[in-house]
């Protein structure tokens, strides 16, 4: 590969890098090529990008884009994310099906280097989409419960007022 091309690949995955919340780095042997497209079209209707490229070359475009990346070694997938967490669940219920395939190496985070095991957090952690739903749901569930407290003190209050006080 000519340097000009190795020079543009950089630049590409950098302009990618700066707009991300998540970097996830795979190890993808193992995968055949069945698996492997099967991989790549789940994770582009999910909206993330995931690139295949040299370990020097990725680390170049990580570290030119301002975060501080890790040593890699073997053949490195790199998952780039707005969405963390849809790309955690998505690669970690890929991998439950195919026999724990791609590996996780690692990533960033919010620009914090995080191993595996946080990548499995986050993929148990509920998307935006349903954290913003069980918090309206909370929201409502409260609103609810004020209001049949109200309405219980009015009847009280109403009862109340009609039965005859006793005078002394």
């Amino acid at each position: 590969m000519k340097r000009s091309d190795k020079e543009q690949l950089v630049a590409e995955l950098k302009s990618k890098l700066e707009g991300a919340e998540g970097i996830f780095y795979t190890d993808f042997t193992g995968l055949n090529v069945k698996r492997m497209t099967e991989l790549r079209r789940r994770f582009r209707r999910a909206g993330v990008e995931y690139v295949v490229i040299k370990n020097s070359l990725a680390l170049r475009a990580v570290n030119e884009a301002g975060l501080l990346g890790q040593a890699l070694k073997g053949p490195t997938g790199v998952v780039v994310t707005k969405d963390p967490i849809s790309a955690a669940k998505l690669l970690t219920d890929f991998a439950k099906e195919n026999d724990a395939k791609p590996t996780v190496k690692g990533g960033l985070y919010e620009g914090a280097a995080i191993d595996a095991l946080m990548v499995k957090k986050l993929a148990s952690l509920p998307t935006r989409e349903e954290a913003l739903s069980i918090l309206v749901g909370t929201f409502n569930s409260v609103l609810s419960m004020f209001a049949l407290a109200l309405e219980a003190k009015k009847t009280q209050l109403e009862g109340s007022e009609l039965t005859p006080q006793a005078s002394a």
